[in-house]
Parts: C-alpha cells; sequence; structure tokens
C-alpha cells in the first residue's frame, strides 16, 4: 500500500507560464478590494505554456470586464504584463505589475469631504 509511483513526464509539454506568489497576491488584493466596491463579482484564471491570464467578470454570464496577461516572451520587448479591457483593447502595457494595474487602481479612488 506504500509504493509511490511516479507519473511518466512528456518531454514535449513546454512549462505553463503563470503569475508568482508576489504578482498573484497583488491581483487578488485588488480583486478582493473592487468586489468590495461593487465592480467585479467573479474571476477565472487561464495558464498556457505561451500566457497566464487573470479575468475578472461583472458578472459570471458575460464576457470579461477586464484581463490581466503575462505573457513571458515579451519581457524584454514591451513588457511582459497587459491590462486588455473587454472588447480587446490593450488599455496598459509594461515591466512592472503595479504599474499596469493603476488604471484600475484609480476607479477605487474617491473624493473624501471634510
Amino acid at each position: 500500500m506504500s509504493v509511490v509511483t511516479l507519473f511518466p513526464r512528456r518531454p514535449d509539454r513546454q512549462p505553463a507560464a503563470s503569475f508568482d506568489r508576489r504578482e498573484f497576491m497583488t491581483i487578488i488584493d485588488l480583486y478582493g478590494r473592487m468586489v468590495a466596491a461593487g465592480h467585479w463579482r467573479d474571476y477565472a484564471i487561464r495558464m498556457e505554456a505561451d500566457v497566464a491570464v487573470f479575468a475578472a467578470f461583472r458578472r459570471t454570464s458575460e464576457n470579461p470586464e477586464i484581463r490581466i496577461e503575462k505573457r513571458p516572451a515579451l519581457s524584454r520587448k514591451q513588457g511582459a504584463f497587459a491590462l486588455i479591457a473587454e472588447h480587446g483593447q490593450t488599455l496598459k502595457r509594461g515591466h512592472e505589475l503595479h504599474q499596469v494595474l493603476a488604471p484600475l487602481e484609480r476607479r477605487l479612488m474617491r473624493l473624501v469631504r471634510d
């Protein structure tokens, strides 16, 4: 009963692109604040060989309102991170995740009066 059988490795498979822990915690922190503000209600994560995608939805049945993509192949060119709107236009692209998420952070700012 205590025999461990290893799964065979497939040499033809490439490792999937993914968010590291710090990046994922930054995205989930933003997601939590957007949920608390009433903007988003659901999310999905997709990891493929060339791209990792975090998609945020207003409602589950709709297209994602925003997609945060990480493409490691573009990290030395225009930046690995991209913020993509609902209809496919790229809103921001860059090397640093917090700079790419800046337009979403601005949506959370509110004017407070004394």
